[in-house]
């Protein structure tokens, strides 16, 4: 009876929570914001906070060991003299970028705004501003959406279920986790991001997988019941527009309103992280860095080239999925120069080219050795990474009749053919020389 009991209260127990994560509607504003999201294309991950003064990543804190008594101490360093809102989305913008990430409070606790539930925050370092209120207000006045990450672990705080985490194990932490208190937490703080900052473009949430098995594991079922259905239930109920998405490796869940991808394009895992499937409901995003490191990082000097940069935009749109690239400035709040350079180097290509990648569909080919393909009614874009001379064969060609053929940078005519279904396009009667040359095909049906 006892056991029969259980399952009955089991089976009650899931049935509620299947209904309370299926009953979330998007709002006609909501879905609005899904599309704007989906044809904006390109935005800017900004990784910053007391993490970024050791010089060693945002994940100093847990890869040194790092006690919550020690690393409290950097409070006392956090003075960015050179931090300039304006000059941060001004750069943003100039990339051709449409919408800005920051992240307001990572995995090591630190609130980058003026809360009232945690002295852990930026009030109480030396340089005593809301950097969160800064961002946003320029934001505004630069048209560009923000979106904030937030994190859902916690390597600092007592009620975070640590005990069960993959991470944050040697900071010093004696006292039994409080998962009730610690989401109470939760909400007050988003409740004040969404309240105290004007219209929010999205939350961004990661650390989900800090209670998981890892990444490629059969079962990476949650150790913890998050409570989603309360958090995202708050969310859309403060700001039913704000889209929702979580890092944490899986299909999407119910109640969010955008898949990401770490390190990767829909359909890749080159990082070993991307062994879910690409939505076919929701907007894609994938985020990626220039450098190997999300944080300023001292030791890191491999950056990805402009060319190789743009061509992973171009391949993203040509997938479906925006491109969230991502720079850690440097402890003062300056932007390296080799994150400037690379931004206006891709705002300079899409002043020419933006056409071929806002507000377009994915191509009705995948990403090929010579390029990429993305689409706009009657418009296909093919984006040409590596100019040998030889044509360009579109296998299997939709459409019957190509219009009209030209380089999207000059006008220049393209010769072009289609021969037993397949299409043909000359790249030498277009003179490539961009690092990624688009070529405008008009069809017909």
């Amino acid at each position: 009876m006892i056991y029969r009991a259980l399952l009955s209260v089991l089976f009650i127990t899931s049935i509620v929570q299947i209904s309370l994560s299926q009953s979330y509607t998007p709002s006609a504003t909501n879905l609005e914001a899904r599309q704007w999201f989906s044809d904006s294309r390109f935005g800017l991950f900004i990784h910053w906070g007391l993490f970024s003064i050791p010089g060693s990543g945002e994940w100093v804190m847990n890869d040194r060991k790092i006690t919550v008594q020690n690393y409290t101490l950097l409070e006392r360093f956090f003075n960015p003299s050179e931090f300039n809102a304006k000059a941060w989305v001004g750069a943003a913008k100039n990339a051709g970028m449409k919408y800005v990430t920051l992240v307001t409070r990572h995995h090591d606790g630190f609130s980058l705004w003026d809360t009232k539930y945690s002295d852990f925050n930026v009030m109480n370092t030396p340089y005593r501003k809301d950097i969160v209120k800064m961002v946003a207000d320029e934001c505004r006045k630069q048209n560009i959406k923000l979106f904030l990450y937030y994190s859902l672990l916690d390597w600092r705080r007592d009620d975070y279920p640590y005990e069960t985490g993959r991470t944050g194990q040697h900071s010093g932490r004696a006292s039994k986790s409080d998962y009730a208190n610690y989401l109470r937490f939760m909400k007050n703080q988003l409740t004040e991001l969404l309240t105290n900052y004007g219209e929010i473009g999205g939350i961004w949430f990661d650390g989900h997988w800090d209670q998981t098995a890892p990444e490629g594991e059969r079962d990476r079922s949650s150790r913890l019941d998050w409570k989603y259905e309360e958090l995202y239930g708050l969310i859309h109920q403060l700001q039913p527009q704000c889209l929702i998405g979580n890092n944490h490796h899986l299909n999407p869940l119910p109640g969010e309103d955008f898949q990401m991808f770490e390190r990767d394009l829909p359909g890749e895992n080159t990082s070993g992280l991307s062994f879910q499937e690409a939505s076919d409901n929701l907007p894609v995003e994938a985020c990626q860095t220039i450098s190997e490191s999300w944080g300023f990082n001292l030791n890191d000097t491999t950056y990805k080239s402009s060319k190789q940069l743009i061509q992973y935009l171009a391949k993203s749109a040509a997938l479906g999925s925006n491109l969230l690239l991502n720079i850690g400035p440097m402890p003062n709040g300056e932007i390296q120069s080799e994150f400037q350079d690379r931004l206006s180097d891709i705002g300079l290509w899409l002043q020419v080219n933006g056409e071929s990648i806002y507000g377009t569909s994915a191509g009705y080919l995948p990403p090929q050795t010579w390029g990429c393909i993305t689409q706009y009614n009657d418009k296909m874009y093919i984006h040409v990474f590596d100019n040998n001379g030889d044509d360009i064969i579109l296998d299997r060609f939709p459409y019957k009749k190509i219009k009209k053929a030209y380089s999207l940078a000059d006008d220049a005519k393209v010769k072009t053919e289609i021969r037993q279904g397949n299409a043909f396009v000359s790249t030498k009667s277009a003179d490539v020389k961009d690092d990624v040359h688009v070529i405008v095909l008009e069809v017909a049906n």
